[in-house]
């Protein structure tokens, strides 16, 4: 066993030498504790500190009145041509699961150490078949589950699922996106819902079209409470 460790090592040393980890926002060399983005750069990004008042921070406010959440978790700020939407586009766009399971992870930490009750389940924004397959991946299911491994609480990403295959939110207009979106998801089966508080999960939340469609679809379960949490959220 301790040969083992010391032959493990030594790999991992020799790699290190050929194929070094480095930050992948500003290129210098990570410490072993670092994963995929460097501590200097992560305490950079534009923080929300929304988890210090989970039920009454900008999110919330945006879901007034168009659905009903318990608390909203989101932890930086997300604006076009800046290193937070870099970061996403990593994970969605190049694949990068290692950066949104570590992303994951942190928003998994902030919901630990503030969040008023537990939640018992944990609920990715699902993609439909055919968009998942064409990417390979949901990255809202990478995210969720590296929140899991923190929180310590199962991901399940079957209650839910898209019925429409949709085009893209990137260029449409407010109300072009609640269209887009209005009646897209449909519950598999409620009974497992029943009395839960679920903890919905995506990367990033911009006009809140698109978890407003799924909050109200899950809401016609028998769910205790239904909360929210993303990496980022635009710029309100």
């Amino acid at each position: 066993m301790v040969l083992n460790t010391k032959l493990r090592h030594v790999v991992n040393c020799f790699s290190e030498l050929f194929y070094p980890k480095i930050c992948i926002n500003c290129g210098q060399h990570l410490f072993e504790n670092e994963v995929e983005i460097c501590q200097l750069c992560m305490q950079r990004l534009p923080k929300t500190y929304f988890e210090m008042k989970p039920d009454d921070n900008a999110i919330s406010a945006m879901m007034w009145g168009r659905c009903q959440i318990k608390h909203a978790y989101s932890l930086y700020f997300y604006r076009k041509g800046e290193r937070v939407q870099q970061l996403l586009h990593g994970i969605k766009y190049r694949g990068n699961k290692v950066l949104g399971t570590e992303l994951g992870k942190q928003v998994g930490h902030t919901i630990k150490n503030n969040a008023p009750i537990a939640y018992d389940l944990i609920i990715p924004i699902p993609l439909h078949p055919n968009k998942k397959a064409k990417r390979g991946f949901n990255q809202s299911e990478v995210i969720a589950n590296g929140i899991s491994e923190v929180l310590q609480i199962p991901v399940d990403s079957e209650c839910i699922y898209r019925n429409t295959f949709t085009s893209s939110q990137t260029k449409k207009t407010r109300f072009e996106r609640w269209q887009n979106v209005e009646n897209i998801f449909s519950l598999s089966n409620t009974t497992k819902l029943d009395q839960l508080n679920l903890l919905i999960i995506d990367d990033v939340i911009t006009t809140g079209s698109t978890m407003e469609a799924c909050v109200n679809t899950l809401s016609q379960s028998s769910c205790a409470s239904i909360s929210i949490a993303t990496i980022a959220c635009a710029a309100i």
